[in-house]
């Protein structure tokens, strides 16, 4: 009996743990959230934007018909955020390249 209890015990006790470590990172995931790196553009911007990029896409073909489903623009201060966290690491190494998967603010309560 006792190598069963013994069995059964360690099981719960696992279980236990990885719940607690779950419900920890979910806690620290909610206080985070990711900062979009595009925002959609304002209405007075379309025409200009559409004009410019069917103009380049059609190039030699006159005839052709393009459709604009979605215009975004660069969200300012992702960019501003990517700039400074890029320059500071390039300190050590300036000739170095980097990529900037995702942003993340830390939201207030």
């Amino acid at each position: 009996m006792g190598l069963f209890e013994r069995l059964f015990s360690r099981e719960k006790q696992q279980r236990i743990s990885e719940k607690a470590v779950v419900s920890k990172a979910e806690k620290t995931a909610d206080e985070w959230q990711e900062l979009s790196g595009y925002l959609p553009a304002e209405n007075s911007e379309y025409q200009l934007v559409s004009l410019v990029a069917t103009a380049i896409a059609a190039g030699n073909q006159p005839e052709s018909q393009f459709t604009i489903k979605r215009i975004s623009k660069r969200n300012p201060e992702a960019q501003l955020v990517g700039v400074i966290a890029t320059s500071i690491a390039s300190t050590e190494q300036p000739h170095s390249q980097f990529v900037i998967k995702s942003i993340k603010e830390k939201r207030s309560i």
